[in-house]
């Protein structure tokens, strides 16, 4: 049978897909340095400053399985523009938002953008070079260096924005970027096959609803009380929608998620360790943006510049190093390890006075935690990658995709509910802003540890493959090498 014939623009292609991929992450890092400008400007509260991170991932998360079966449904370069579109246009809206609720939606809509761009731009990658592994294999290296790219990216951009333009820029940047996207994707991508089928738009709205309300539940428990009815009746409704979305997906002919797919060997596992892993991670890195400002009185630029260390080795390390070691030990050891390296970087930092210095107190443990990070993110991927059948890895990769952006968004909502309660609510008082974010960190440390121990007793080394019949003309790298 003779291989497809390769698309001569797949390179170009390939430049608009990770550019997308970078600009998706870049989203979610670029404001981190910006939100005390943005909690001055328009008002935040302490406890409500974290929306401006989860209004995006509750609707990346929420949303990222509707978008791949849109994908699917009306072919993947008509969704990858569409997403453009909103992302765009969201991003006009945050940046000139002047209120709490214009500044919430423009982030919500992002996310909604975010969740088009991604399940398509990886559908699009493995359609230009599904012609040959060796091609696909370098496709992925460059897609997967684009996500610590971007995150690098937004932590120093946001300062330079901030600290020597205006807040606002960390989302009126995205504008011409998306312009020129929207002009690029006609004349590099393929066009796709749209097919019949339907869309799961109830189990769609169940997932996202229970969670925002179950964020919106942990975020408020502070100011009305973890047993008021407003809390109860929120993290109740989670639970009903959940149920629901659940009986929708085992009813439907043509669901979101098969539910069977979860029976699949490492994918529960892999799911659960990559959830606690976003419910760690995102909470350390939002909570040192607000003590490198609110603490030591950093000014953006210098904030930015303080976390390039920690995302730069990231970025080299996910290259460079950890591809390596899954290929030769698998999976679990570099995942176990790697938690374990960020629940102890998270522990040091929960040591950080109100007078500390970032040379002694900040960047070793920075340091530390972003080695763990490194280590663990693409053999948790992996691990999930692994069982799920050839067919359904698109779905399986949503899934994971959608774990871990669940697992950002409640663990963030978790740990500004208990930072809040010891104190990071005080502004003024450096000492208790201190108390608050040590108590953040500490309970980072404690959800890392938990999922280096689930990582470790249920994530399984996948049987090998048998060898197939006759040799092909190139090698195809098994899951954990393309990954």
């Amino acid at each position: 049978m003779s291989s497809p014939v390769p698309d001569p623009r797949r390179w170009w292609a390939l430049a608009l897909i990770a550019a997308a991929q970078f600009m998706v992450i870049m989203d979610t890092s670029i404001i981190g340095v910006a939100l005390p400008e943005i909690q001055r400007a328009l008002g935040f509260s302490q406890g409500d400053l974290s929306w401006v991170f989860n209004a995006y991932v509750v609707a990346f998360g929420g949303l990222l399985l509707l978008g791949g079966r849109l994908s699917d449904l009306l072919g993947a370069r008509r969704v990858f523009a569409a997403g453009w579109a909103v992302l765009t246009g969201a991003s006009l809206l945050a940046g000139l938002a002047t209120n709490v609720p214009l500044e919430i939606a423009g982030r919500a809509l992002q996310g909604v953008g975010a969740a088009l761009i991604a399940p398509a731009a990886l559908t699009l990658l493995m359609t230009l070079f599904s012609h040959s592994p060796r091609e696909l294999g370098r496709a992925f290296a460059l897609y997967g260096a684009a996500a610590p790219a971007g995150g690098t990216a937004g932590v120093f951009l946001g300062g330079v924005l901030t600290e020597w333009a205006d807040w606002r820029w960390v989302f009126l940047v995205n504008i011409p970027v998306g312009l020129i996207a929207l002009a690029a994707t006609a004349a590099v991508l393929p066009a796709g096959i749209a097919r019949r089928g339907r869309i799961d738009w109830a189990g769609a709205g169940a997932v996202t609803g229970a969670l925002s309300l179950a964020v919106v539940g942990i975020v408020r428990a502070n100011q009305v009380g973890w047993s008021s009815l407003q809390t109860l009746g929120a993290l109740g409704g989670a639970g009903a929608l959940l149920a629901l979305f659940v009986a929708i997906q085992a009813r439907r002919r043509e669901p979101l998620v098969r539910l069977g797919i979860l029976r699949a060997p490492n994918l529960a596992a892999a799911n659960l360790a990559i959830a606690l892993l976003g419910a760690a991670w995102i909470p350390l890195w939002f909570f040192l943006n607000l003590y490198l400002q609110q603490v030591l009185g950093y000014g953006a630029f210098a904030s930015g510049a303080a976390l390039l260390p920690m995302t730069a080795l990231i970025m080299a390390v996910m290259v460079g190093v950890t591809g390596a070691l899954v290929a030769r030990l698998g999976f679990r050891p570099p995942l176990v390890v790697g938690l374990a390296l960020l629940a102890g970087g998270a522990a040091w930092l929960s040591l950080v006075p109100a007078d500390g210095s970032f040379l002694v107190n900040v960047l070793p443990a920075t340091l530390l935690a972003a080695l763990g990070m490194a280590l663990a993110y693409i053999p948790a991927l992996g691990a999930a990658l692994s069982g799920a059948r050839p067919e359904e890895g698109g779905l399986a990769s949503g899934i994971v995709n959608t774990s871990y952006q669940v697992g950002s968004a409640l663990g963030l909502a978790a740990m500004t509910a208990l930072a809040t309660a010891r104190g990071a609510d005080r502004l003024a008082d450096p000492g208790a802003l201190t108390e608050g974010f040590q108590a953040a960190f500490i309970g980072a440390a404690a959800i890392a540890g938990l999922a280096a121990l689930a990582a470790l007793a249920w994530i399984r080394r996948p049987r090998p493959a048998a060898p197939p019949a006759e040799a092909p003309a190139e090698r195809s790298e098994p899951v954990h090498e393309l990954v």
